[in-house]
C-alpha cells in the first residue's frame, strides 16, 4: 500500500504526476481569458455598454422600430447592400415590440446583426478588461496573507481553501447571465486566486526530487500556463452547440480531484528540503496520516501525533541545515559560526530587507504587470488590428490559446538551465547553494530578454507579427513563474517560502493598481490605441535586467573571496613549512 514498505517512490511518482495534471487542467485556466471573452461577447455580456450609433455617418444607416410609446424606440442598422463582416449585438426589446404578451414591462434580449462601422463597444471591452484587472489585483493582493496561511497552517488548509474558491468561481459562472454580468468579477477573482494557490502548494513537490527540483518546478510552471487552453476547449464546444454554462458545471464537479489529492497525495504541512530519510506523508495504512522525516518507530509506538509536531520538525530541519540554506548576502554579514553550533535560520525581516529580495521584487512586478495588462487588453487589441473582423479575431484568439497550450513544453527549458550544473563537481570551497544561485543568473537574464522582445512585438501595429507575440508571451510566462519560485527556494530558507512568495505578489499588486488609470488612459486619451503605453512598458522592462546582473556580480564576488582565501591558506601553509624547517635546523 502507499506509504507502507517500499511504496514511498510510488507515492512520490503519483504525487508529481497528479500535480502535473492538476496544474495543466485547473491552476491557470483564468489566463485563457481571451477565449472566454469571445464567448461572453457573443452571449451579450455587458452589451448594454455598446453604442451602436456612435460611428454612423449617414442617416440612411439607421432605421427605427417604433412601438406604441416613444420610449419604445430602439435603433437598428440598415444592413442591406453592405458587404461588411457583421457582429451580433444583443439589445433589450420592450414587450410592445415583441411577442411577449405574458410579460408586463419585462424586456427580452434579441440579437441583431450590426456592422462594426456602426458600433462602438469600447465600453464593453473596457469592462471585460476591468474584470481581469480586478481579478489579477485581488489574487496578488491576497498572496501575502495566503502565503502566511500556507507557512503557518500547512498544505492541507491552503488547498482546502483553494478548492472552495475554485468551486465558488466555477459555480458563479455557471449561474451567470447577461443580465447578471457583474457575477464575472467575483467568479474570475476566485478562479485566478485558487489557481495560484494550487500552483504554490504543488511547487514544493520539487523537493521530493533533489537533483531535478528546479526542473519539476519549471515543468509545473509550463503546465500552469498551458491550462489557459481549457477555455479554448470550452470555446470550441460552445461553437459546436454546447452551452458554456454546462462546461463550467463539469469543471465544478472536478473539485473532487483536488480533495482527493489533498488528503491522499499531499502532506498536511510541508515537504522539507533536503528531504529527510524515509520521509512519508498522506493517508496511509489503516487510514492514518503519515508525515514525518525520521524513523517510523516513533509513529509505530502508538503515540498520537500532537498538533504542530510535524511543523516543528519541519522548522527544526531547516534550522539544522548548513549555512548554505540562508541568503548568501546575509551569510557574508553574519560571518563564520562555530562548528559545534547549528546555523541560525535567517529571519524573515532580514530576507525582506536584502538586496536579493528587492531586485527580485522589481523583476517580478514589472514583468507581471506587462503580462496582466496584455491579457486584459488582447481582445480589444485584436479587434483594432483586424478592423473588428470577427473571423480574424476568432482566428487569432484560437492561435493565442493554442500557443498557451504549448506552455507545458516551454517550462522544462528553464528548469534544465537552472539544473544544468547538477551532477558536476563543485569548485573548491563552493557551496551547493552558491552553485544553484550562479546557475540561476542565466535563467533570470533570459527571462528579462524574453520580456523585452515580447513587448517590442506588442508595440508593433502589424497583425501577423502577433503570432510571434503569442509565442513570446507563453514562453516568457513559463520562465517567469518557474524562475520566480525556484529562485526563492534557492536564495532563502524554505520556512519563509510561502511568506516571501506571497509578499512578492502582494507588493506586485500595488503596481497592478496602475492598470486602472492605464486602461482609462488608453480609452479616453489615446482613443483605444495603446502604442505610447506599449513603448513606455518596453522601456520599463529594461529595469528587470538589474536583477540577473546583481546576482551574477554577487556570485563573482563570492568566487573572488574563495580564491583569496585559498591563496591565503596556501601562503600560510608555506610559511608554516618554512618555519618548521628553520626550527629543525
Amino acid at each position: 500500500m502507499l506509504g507502507c514498505g517500499g511504496g514511498a517512490k510510488l507515492r512520490h511518482s503519483l504525487t508529481v504526476a497528479s500535480g502535473f495534471i492538476e496544474n495543466l487542467c485547473f491552476s491557470g485556466i483564468a489566463y485563457g481569458w481571451a477565449s472566454l471573452v469571445f464567448i461572453l461577447k457573443n452571449d451579450g455580456y455587458f452589451s448594454d455598454l455598446c453604442d451602436i450609433t456612435a460611428n454612423a455617418s449617414d442617416p440612411s444607416d439607421i432605421i427605427t422600430l417604433s412601438g406604441e410609446r416613444p420610449s419604445d424606440n430602439i435603433i437598428q442598422s440598415d444592413c442591406s447592400g453592405q458587404d461588411e463582416q457583421f457582429s451580433l449585438i444583443s439589445l433589450p426589446i420592450p414587450p410592445s415590440l415583441s411577442d411577449c404578451s405574458g410579460q408586463d414591462e419585462q424586456f427580452s434580449l434579441i440579437s441583431l446583426p450590426i456592422p462594426p462601422s456602426l458600433s462602438d463597444c469600447s465600453g464593453q471591452d473596457e469592462q471585460f478588461s476591468l474584470v481581469f484587472t480586478v481579478a489579477s489585483f485581488s489574487m496578488n493582493f491576497l498572496r501575502f496573507p495566503l502565503g502566511f496561511l500556507f507557512d503557518r497552517f500547512g498544505t492541507m488548509a491552503t488547498r482546502l481553501l483553494a478548492t472552495c474558491l475554485y468551486t465558488t468561481g466555477t459555480l458563479l459562472i455557471t449561474v451567470s447571465s447577461p443580465e447578471q454580468s457583474a457575477l464575472l468579477f467575483p467568479a474570475i477573482s476566485c478562479l485566478i486566486t485558487s489557481g495560484m494557490l494550487f500552483y504554490t502548494t504543488n511547487a514544493q513537490v520539487g523537493n521530493l526530487f533533489d537533483s531535478h527540483r528546479s526542473t519539476v518546478i519549471s515543468v509545473y510552471a509550463g503546465a500552469f500556463d498551458s491550462s489557459a487552453a481549457v477555455f479554448l476547449i470550452i470555446k470550441f464546444l460552445y461553437e459546436k452547440g454546447v452551452s458554456f454554462h454546462s462546461s463550467f458545471l463539469v469543471l465544478s464537479v472536478c473539485s473532487v480531484i483536488h480533495v482527493f489529492r489533498t488528503f491522499f497525495l499531499m502532506p498536511k504541512t510541508h515537504i522539507p528540503y533536503p528531504l529527510p530519510d524515509r520521509y512519508a506523508y498522506g493517508v496511509s495504512c489503516g487510514g492514518r496520516r503519515w508525515e514525518k522525516g525520521g524513523e517510523r518507530g516513533e509513529k509505530d509506538r502508538g503515540g498520537a501525533e500532537r498538533k504542530g509536531d510535524v511543523n516543528a520538525r519541519y522548522q527544526n530541519n531547516a534550522v539544522l541545515q548548513k549555512a548554505d540554506r540562508a541568503p548568501l548576502q546575509l551569510q557574508d554579514k553574519a560571518g563564520p559560526s562555530r562548528p559545534d553550533q547549528p546555523e541560525r535560520v535567517t529571519s524573515f525581516r532580514s530576507c525582506v530587507l536584502s538586496w536579493f529580495f528587492l531586485w527580485h521584487l522589481v523583476w517580478v512586478a514589472v514583468m507581471q504587470f506587462c503580462h496582466f495588462l496584455f491579457i486584459a487588453t488582447v481582445n480589444p487589441m485584436l479587434n483594432r488590428l483586424a478592423n473588428r473582423d470577427q473571423t480574424l479575431v476568432s482566428q487569432y484568439t484560437n492561435a493565442f490559446a493554442f500557443t498557451q497550450l504549448c506552455g507545458v513544453l516551454c517550462g522544462p527549458w528553464n528548469g534544465l538551465i537552472m539544473d544544468r550544473h547538477k551532477g558536476k563537481p563543485l569548485a573548491p570551497g563552493e557551496t551547493k547553494q552558491e552553485a544553484d544561485l550562479r546557475s540561476s543568473s542565466l535563467s533570470l537574464f533570459l527571462t528579462s530578454l524574453q520580456c523585452l522582445l515580447f513587448y517590442v512585438c506588442v508595440s508593433s501595429p502589424l497583425l501577423p507579427l502577433q503570432y510571434l507575440t503569442f509565442i513570446l508571451q507563453v514562453l516568457n510566462s513559463a520562465f517567469i513563474y518557474g524562475g520566480h519560485q525556484a529562485f526563492l527556494t534557492i536564495a532563502f530558507p524554505g520556512c519563509h517560502f510561502g511568506k516571501l512568495s506571497g509578499l512578492t505578489t502582494s507588493l506586485s499588486a500595488v503596481v497592478l493598481l496602475l492598470q486602472f488609470p492605464v486602461l482609462h488612459l488608453i480609452r479616453e486619451l489615446l482613443h483605444g490605441d495603446p502604442i505610447y503605453v506599449n513603448v513606455g512598458l518596453t522601456l520599463l522592462t529594461l529595469l528587470t535586467f538589474i536583477h540577473p546582473l546583481h546576482v551574477h556580480l554577487h556570485c563573482r564576488s563570492l568566487a573572488s573571496q574563495r580564491r583569496a582565501r585559498t591563496e591565503q591558506e596556501v601562503t600560510n601553509s608555506g610559511s608554516e613549512v618554512t618555519c618548521n624547517r628553520l626550527v629543525g635546523m
